[in-house]
């Protein structure tokens, strides 16, 4: 056989291997003390003398060169066996990316508008004492305001928050005013889950804190709130209502931004909606905390409500289900 065809053939073979041990056999086979190339250089010496030379450079090439593509085809082999799941041949796959809930990206839009009013923003914690989250609200043990509140009572005698007032007291104890601050955050009812109840939600109450603080300055922040929320066009109304930290107390409704004030299924036929509760705040509140020179105003709202509000959603179930092609729609990156 001629140098030229063994080559091919072994190197056929070097190609077909599958493992390291057929690629090791190939090199026995071939390139051994008994292998076929060797046998072909020990016919060298059998040439006419002016053809040996010749004749040796091309087997000892060939030999270098098989020897080569043995070694590089056991490379290849190893990096297959200790990768076998990559198949590097495959086009790349677009990862998933997740995005932010929307009660988050709501929150985080009524946050950045009471920022941009000076307002800072304040948490604390969600399990809370009945001091911060009742008495000292102006919600004593006996009072009948408390009745207002299913609470989710812990066995140590604490408690779920039933909103986000508590942190107002503490950041009060904390910090002197003038001050103005808004905290949002979880907050927990006994309720029935159902298109309109849970017994969790979002909530953002404010404080504003100063001398010389009127009912004026609460209802044009709140309006200021609510064309910022739901356009500049919506029309906002203020009534009497009741609540034991505040005094006097009102809340705030707007026009139905889907009827513009003629009635429909979202407004249950009113034309408005109720938005938010507020008020100034007790002076009972600021005489027990050393604050009786100064006065000021309260405000909370729910974001889930006002979700539902600003993208006409008829059950508030839908925000706690986890359901992607609903979520996905308030999600830019998404559309």
């Amino acid at each position: 056989m001629d140098l030229e065809s063994l080559g091919k053939e072994v190197k056929l073979e070097i190609q077909k291997a599958a493992s390291i041990n057929e690629a090791e056999l190939i090199r026995i086979k071939h390139l051994g003390k008994k292998g076929s190339l060797t046998k072909v250089l020990h016919t060298i010496g059998n040439l006419p003398v002016t053809e040996r030379p010749k004749a040796g450079q091309l087997a000892n090439k060939l030999k270098n060169e098989l020897a080569e593509l043995i070694k590089e085809k056991k490379e290849v082999i190893k990096q297959k066996k200790s990768l076998p799941w990559i198949d590097l041949s495959l086009p790349g796959r677009k990862p998933n990316l997740g995005g932010l809930h929307p009660l988050s990206i709501l929150s985080q839009e009524i946050q950045d508008i009471f920022i941009q009013m000076g307002f800072s923003v304040v948490t604390g914690p969600e399990i809370e004492t009945e001091y911060y989250n009742f008495t000292a609200l102006n919600t004593p043990k006996d009072h009948p305001a408390r009745d207002m509140h299913d609470t989710f009572y812990l066995k140590d005698g604490r408690l779920l928050r039933t909103h986000t007032s508590p942190v107002q007291i503490r950041t009060l104890e904390k910090l002197s005013p003038p001050l103005r601050i808004i905290s949002p955050g979880k907050c927990y009812r006994v309720d029935t889950f159902d298109p309109i109840h849970s017994p969790t939600f979002t909530q953002v109450e404010g404080l504003w804190i100063d001398k010389n603080i009127s009912m004026a300055d609460l209802f044009g922040t709140l309006d200021l709130f609510a064309k910022k929320i739901f356009g500049k066009d919506v029309k906002t109304e203020f009534f009497p209502s009741y609540f034991p930290f505040t005094e006097p107390s009102a809340e705030m409704w707007i026009q139905c931004p889907f009827c513009k004030g003629k009635g429909c299924s979202v407004c249950k036929k009113r034309g408005k909606i109720e938005t938010a509760g507020a008020g100034m705040v007790h002076p009972n509140i600021l005489k027990a905390l050393g604050y009786e020179e100064f006065n000021g105003f309260a405000f909370g709202m729910g974001v889930d409500r006002i979700a539902m509000t600003k993208h006409d959603i008829d059950d508030i179930r839908l925000f706690f289900q986890n359901e992607l092609q609903f979520l996905r729609q308030f999600d830019d990156s998404k559309l």
